[in-house]
């Protein structure tokens, strides 16, 4: 749990950071302020003393990017948001417009096993209920949800050193080695039934608008990707 390391106002940077710069761009210092409601002189201070700790490169005139060290917290922090909002709704049944200051309330506290727990109760949802957003992977060093349902406690997993992206947020022409398959073995069926697997070389070729497939290329072959799998199929990239 991060919550022991960092102060729960710099998880909230990270955090908004994270959001702000999802698709690679930099994140700007007035969308921070504006959506943390803090003046952008105290923003800009707070970003100087982030990059300083390594958890962000601060540009001036331009914006903030996260390094690999803030990026593993900020997306631990929206994972465990995403999850609680999830709960909040889909089991405890509280109105939509109470979620979000809900979950902001929990999510510093919850621990890494807690939140593993929450996701095999929620049978590993793959998007928050409020804004379906996609929630982002884990970071344990495993290939499927099955194999984490095996194992007993947190402790006997070891972590990622890299960093997964789903195949529905890569960019055309990047490349990447299948690694992690978020869901039931439905979910890895019909993967498998495409000729997907673990350690697959895929290639985006193109997304296309709204809720349609993504083209990739496994191998060298041309396929389509629903956007459901294309979000919960999570690559390395070369």
């Amino acid at each position: 749990m991060h919550g022991k390391e960092i102060s729960e106002n710099i998880e909230e940077y990270l955090e908004t950071i994270y959001k702000k710069s999802l698709a690679g761009d930099m994140a700007k210092t007035t969308e921070i302020s504006k959506d943390l409601d803090i003046a952008p002189g105290s923003v800009t201070q707070m970003l100087k003393k982030l990059e300083e700790e390594g958890y962000v490169n601060y540009y001036q005139y331009r914006g903030v990017k996260l390094t690999d060290k803030g990026y593993k917290i900020a997306k631990s922090i929206v994972r465990k948001h995403r999850l609680l909002e999830t709960f909040l709704y889909e089991t405890l049944g509280l109105d939509m417009e109470d979620l979000h200051e809900q979950a902001c309330a929990m999510e510093h506290s919850l621990s890494d096993e807690a939140e593993r727990k929450l996701c095999q109760l929620l049978e590993y949802p793959d998007q928050c209920p409020d804004d379906h957003n996609i929630i982002p992977v884990c970071d344990l060093n495993i290939s499927t949800c099955y194999e984490c349902s095996t194992i007993h406690s947190i402790d006997e997993i070891n972590r990622r050193t890299e960093n997964l992206i789903a195949i529905g947020n890569m960019k055309p022409q990047q490349v990447g080695k299948v690694k992690f398959i978020r869901g039931d073995n439905d979910k890895i069926q019909k993967l498998l039934n495409l000729g997907i697997t673990i350690e697959s070389e895929i290639t985006l070729i193109n997304s296309t608008p709204l809720n349609g497939p993504v083209k990739i290329l496994v191998e060298s072959e041309e396929l389509l990707l629903d956007k459901e799998l294309s979000y919960n199929t999570f690559v390395e990239l070369e």
